[in-house]
């Protein structure tokens, strides 16, 4: 792809309609959470604006982010990658390697300074002058520093780079931190999830190349249309917290009934995600739909939390003073009462029934 051309430049170039460019738009403007109003400026914008350079960064990690990446399916990865933006460097995705690729970096960051999109997977070790990671031969702490300076915008992939991963947790022997803890005075989207989902990382990095601009942000940096909710909010099995049904093991009936899993653990009423109403691979499913709850992995120091399988105390129920450890009994008394009402209504009911048939047979004639 060439630089400097526009997605609809590109749609010409291969004699694609403009019906299928306008799909394309319409289907943009829904994977970056925007309110189908917004699909006229998003047209505009694809129309005119450049597709965008993008430095791919790669620390302490496990390459996770970059698998669920590829996984993209609305666009696809691969689409993404090839028509979309011009990835000039990713020392995982791209087909070249050593000493002529980080030669290829330096002239990216030197042609396009000030204009490209820094995207940084993996924590910063700080200790030892950064020793712990090294890429190309340099500390990936330089590393870092140095593609900072000239990017337009910084992209956090994932939760290592967005709180400094699990190599932070206690006792964080290499001080790994996250990457806004090493550079300042730059546009920041915080990206966390371990790994993040794969539709979200692709929204975030279109939406500025559309707009050059981050998206609304909330206050932890983080893009507001893809965690501004609990993942309890969106949760399928929320209606069993509400009713106090609860999964006591994971081999139980309720577990089998698909009962929510609150009391196994799940951090679902304090995570904030999309993967309720998002999920993973096109939809198909996310860890609660298969069965195991939440383990917050988008939250900050979630490794440093108490064990996953330890349940959270004290989870308000919406409306009442109480919560989910006495919701269960308060559902329990309200069934029985429940139940004795309508039992005695039907007691009621069915004396009411003789009695009028009595009457009709004293006010019946005799045949």
């Amino acid at each position: 792809m060439t630089t400097g051309t526009s997605l609809w430049d590109l749609f010409e170039q291969k004699s694609m309609s403009r019906r299928s460019f306008l799909k394309t738009c319409t289907a943009l403007t829904a994977l970056m959470g925007l309110p189908a109003a917004m699909v006229r400026q998003v047209v505009e914008a694809a129309e005119k604006k450049a597709l965008p350079v993008v430095i791919w960064l790669h620390g302490h990690e496990c390459t996770g982010c970059d698998e669920a990446f590829i996984r993209s399916v609305s666009p696809m990865a691969s689409d993404l990658i090839l028509n979309m933006i011009s990835l000039e460097y990713s020392d995982t995705l791209a087909a070249a390697a050593g000493e002529p690729f980080e030669h290829h970096l330096q002239e990216t960051m030197k042609k396009y300074a000030g204009q490209y999109i820094l995207a940084v997977e993996g924590g910063v070790p700080t200790a030892d002058n950064g020793i712990h990671c090294m890429v190309g031969g340099w500390p990936f702490l330089t590393v870092l520093k140095e593609a900072a300076a000239g990017a337009a915008a910084i992209i956090e992939y994932g939760s290592c780079a967005a709180w400094g991963g699990i190599q932070a947790a206690g006792p964080n022997p290499t001080k790994s931190v996250a990457v806004s803890d090493v550079v300042r005075g730059k546009p920041i989207v915080k990206v966390p999830g371990c790994p993040p989902i794969p539709e979200v990382m692709t929204a975030v990095v279109m939406h500025y190349a559309l707009f050059s601009q981050l998206p609304p942000l909330d206050s932890q940096g983080r893009p507001k249309q893809f965690f501004g909710n609990r993942i309890h909010d969106t949760c399928y099995r929320r209606p069993f917290f509400d009713s106090g049904m609860f999964a006591e093991r994971f081999d139980d009936a309720g577990a089998k009934a698909g009962w929510c899993l609150y009391k196994l653990g799940c951090r679902g009423p304090e995570t904030y995600n999309s993967c309720g109403n998002l999920r993973w691979w096109n939809g198909l499913s996310y860890p609660i739909q298969s069965g195991h709850g939440c383990i917050g992995c988008s939250s900050k120091n979630f490794w440093d939390q108490d064990p996953f399988y330890e349940r959270l105390p004290n989870i308000p129920v919406p409306g009442t003073n109480a919560n989910a450890d006495m919701v269960g009994a308060v559902v329990a008394g309200a069934a029985t009462a429940a139940v004795a009402v309508h039992a005695a209504l039907s007691v009621a009911q069915k004396k009411s029934r003789q009695t009028n048939e009595q009457a009709d047979n004293v006010r019946r004639p005799e045949a």
